[in-house]
């Protein structure tokens, strides 16, 4: 039996190959075109609103306490001062797993149960985003040095250093002077947020209580930029807080 052979049609194969370019190359146009507008819609039409979100990530506003003002008897001797305090605060919104991070610092530090159950109650309070929440209150330099060593992987925890009250003559004065104490919650849900933020102690009897506005102070803030971590790298600005007055 005899084959038939059928003749190649160049024309029509040259006419098919053709349209078949002219369809990719249609294609490639139409998804560079995607391309190009997806990317002016980002980087253009939505350029303020992803811009807000990068800074809110990397730029933060922190509150700055002010000093308290100083307590001198009528002849001039120093009844109440400050002394430096290094505090464990922890930055919830940096925080992406919170269990495991307390039973990390609870594993090298030893945290008290108590004070594990007093920053929940401070995390949950009204305050400011990502203000840092204290922990742990006067770290020994045993205890600092052993959280240098593992602060790579607890990002959003950090030491902060402050100015907490000291009586020089110890308990002598204390029934006159009265004494300070930290705020718990009775108290959060009387002060004004803004007054006390970044300040974790109100005076509670005595002097102490009676001028708590003149003693406090007025706050300052901060604006700083910050790595992934929640380290500060720079302050970029800062609006610096007015120390209470002397009495």
């Amino acid at each position: 039996m005899v084959e038939q052979l059928a003749l190649k049609d160049h024309t029509w194969e040259a006419k098919m190959f053709f349209r078949r370019i002219v369809l990719g190359f249609g294609l490639i146009v139409v998804l560079t075109l995607l391309l190009v507008g997806r990317f002016f819609f980002l980087q253009i039409v939505q350029h303020d609103v992803y811009a807000t979100r990068s800074d809110k990530n990397r730029i933060q506003v922190q509150p700055l306490p002010p000093v308290r003002g100083l307590i001198f008897d009528r002849n001039g001797e120093l009844l109440a001062d400050n002394a430096p305090s290094f505090n464990l605060t922890v930055t919830p919104e940096r925080v992406s797993e919170m269990d495991e991070t307390l039973a990390h610092l609870d594993a090298i530090l030893g945290l008290d149960d108590d004070a594990i159950e007093a920053f929940e109650k401070r995390v949950n309070r009204r305050r400011r985003p990502f203000e840092s929440v204290p922990l742990e209150y006067r770290l020994t330099q045993e205890q600092i040095a052993v959280f240098s060593v593992d602060r790579h992987m607890l990002p959003g925890v950090q030491v902060e250093a402050l100015l907490v009250r000291n009586y020089p003559q110890g308990e002598f004065m204390v029934h006159t002077i009265g004494s300070v104490r930290r705020i718990d919650d009775s108290d959060a849900r009387e002060l004004d947020p803004v007054a006390y933020a970044g300040t974790n102690h109100i005076g509670k009897i005595g002097v102490e209580r009676f001028y708590e506005s003149d003693l406090l102070g007025i706050v300052g803030y901060q604006q700083v930029e910050i790595d992934a971590r929640g380290q500060v790298m720079k302050v970029l600005e800062s609006d610096l807080p007015t120390p209470g007055k002397n009495l």
